[in-house]
């Protein structure tokens, strides 16, 4: 299943003008550079942010999204051309070698089937070069971000150009063991309309990724700090064993 926040045209078109600041992706187009990548695999990529950032750089980008309605979003914009859009998952891409694949923001957290998590770093093994790197980041579940997604806490209103004011915010609706499902809202002044998309995250222990790693083919060489969200997130750099 995709969530609607992603795959409905009225709200994947939203997305960006609801979260504008990506000051969060400079971390990953650092880590392309620190790298030295000149190929890259933008998992999840969704309205094609952080795939048009690199590919504006002069990188080889291909993103993979299963949602078309972000990949319309994505297609649409300047610079869309440079980059390889693929509707559908990695755990099936079709044959590549990219230097350095990414899972960026929640993508990771949002693959919650185990049999769907393996076969994503299975499908991106086999997309990276020998010694290429997975670099993607998951929050800590010791954090319990998961208390502060509530109205109170997110409630806000945005003027969006060509559908006027929009309110917004989150509820979480159930925490079961490592899932936690939460519904956004979305309240269009215009017409009072109002639309919903339930999501569930699954927070995963260190050692629990670390060890889904090792046994997909992959060397742990780093676990980070995120720089902007310090103490919260694990940033794990993982190369291909040769």
């Amino acid at each position: 299943m995709i969530d609607d926040a992603f795959d409905d045209p009225r709200l994947a078109a939203l997305y960006d003008p609801l979260d504008p600041d990506r000051s969060d992706l400079d971390v990953y187009a650092a880590v392309a550079g620190e790298l030295g990548a000149r190929r890259v695999l933008d998992v999840g990529c969704g309205t094609g942010t952080f795939a048009l950032l690199l590919a504006g750089r002069g990188l080889e980008v291909t993103g993979v999204d299963p949602a078309g309605a972000s990949l319309d979003v994505a297609r649409a914009k300047p610079g869309g051309e440079r980059v390889r859009w693929i509707h559908g998952h990695a755990t099936a891409l079709p044959p590549m070698r990219v230097d350095l694949a990414t899972m960026t923001a929640n993508v990771a957290q949002e693959i919650i089937e185990p049999r769907d998590w393996e076969g994503t770093l299975r499908g991106v093994h086999g997309a990276l070069r020998p010694g290429g790197h997975l670099v993607f980041e998951t929050r800590d579940p010791a954090r319990r971000a998961w208390e502060e997604w509530n109205r109170a806490a997110s409630f806000r209103v945005t003027e969006v150009d060509g559908v006027g004011a929009v309110e917004s915010w989150v509820d979480v609706t159930d925490v079961s063991g490592p899932l936690v499902t939460f519904r956004w809202t979305w309240v269009f002044a215009s017409d009072g309309r109002s639309l919903t998309s339930d999501s569930t995250l699954r927070f995963r222990e260190r050692d629990e990724v670390e060890a889904a790693l090792t046994a997909q083919g992959y060397a742990v060489k780093e676990v980070r700090d995120a720089p902007d969200r310090p103490g919260r997130e694990f940033v794990f750099f993982a190369r291909r064993v040769e």
